[in-house]
């Protein structure tokens, strides 16, 4: 079955696209919408998850021009604006605060970029949900209400990469830690089907670390596979879940920003191509998040 009109029909509503993280790789999901926007498949609802968190309320404040908007900030992003401050100064934070090697000032900035129309959950026109990691018990915990700038802030606070956030009573650190692709989440508030943009090369192994910031992400990554390679397939059970594949891996640390186009196109190519062959008949998982 290929085509736009059938396979936008064929998958049921309210439909959720799911975001999951993966820093830079992120990129890969401005791709996948740019494939998703060729078949006419527009979310009722958007889950994200750390990178999938930012990637996903530029979806939920216009699906339509989200594709094309993302397209336009990815290219503008630095390691330096978001990771500012080289060795000595992760260093000096380090020894000052403690319990992580950069500021946040950076993403605050970033985020302008993103967000220069809405301040919060209601200036959006979808449903929007960013997860993240409660401190005090470890479990996820979804923002769906109030100021968009916390909640992203604390969906993408990597531990040991950025301080936790504090929302009202919480301290909250990055989704990605107990659930970087937000299944059971996008579940919870109502999707029948789901489509999910990994941005972390499902199925394939993250590039080897080579500093402290990179053995970091590295080993969350890692430990976020297993979350997907359960969930995936128990969500199936339940409804149609189309599992996007990512590119080709490529030796690119989450932490780098100069490969954008790269991941962009990769993530274009894969995900347009699968989605002109997908069949999609009731619920199942079409494709894998441990590969094809």
């Amino acid at each position: 079955m290929t085509g736009r009109t059938d396979l936008a029909t064929a998958l049921p509503r309210p439909l959720g696209f799911v975001l999951g993280g993966g820093g830079s790789l992120g990129a890969v999901q401005v791709g996948m919408l740019l494939a998703l926007a060729e078949q006419d498949l527009v979310p009722d609802l958007v889950v994200g998850t750390s990178v999938g968190a930012w990637n996903g309320v530029v979806v939920a404040l216009d699906p339509k021009t989200a594709p094309r908007r993302l397209g336009d900030i990815w290219p503008q992003i630095t390691r330096q604006m978001v990771f500012p401050g080289g060795p000595l100064a992760q260093l000096r934070t380090l020894q000052q605060e403690k319990t992580h090697l950069f500021p946040n000032t950076g993403l605050r900035a970033v985020l302008h970029h993103y967000l220069p129309r809405a301040a919060t959950f209601a200036d959006l026109s979808l449903p929007f949900a960013a997860v993240t990691m409660d401190v005090a018990t470890t479990a996820p915990h979804v923002l769906l209400e109030g100021p968009l700038e916390p909640a992203l802030l604390a969906s993408a606070a990597i531990p040991g990469i950025f301080p936790a956030v504090q929302v009202e009573e919480r301290r909250l650190y990055d989704g990605g830690v107990v659930a970087n692709v937000p299944l059971m989440q996008a579940l919870h508030l109502g999707a029948r089907s789901l489509v999910v943009l990994d941005a972390a090369f499902p199925g394939r192994l993250p590039t080897p670390p080579e500093t402290l910031a990179e053995a970091l992400l590295f080993t969350a990554v890692v430990t976020m596979r297993v979350q997907a390679t359960l969930e995936a397939p128990y969500a199936a059970t339940q409804v149609p879940v189309v599992y996007l594949p990512g590119p080709e891996i490529q030796r690119v640390s989450p932490l780098e920003f100069d490969h954008t186009a790269l991941l962009l196109e990769g993530g274009y190519q894969e995900a347009r191509a699968f989605l002109e062959t997908v069949q999609v008949a009731g619920p199942g998982l079409y494709g894998s998040p441990s590969g094809r």
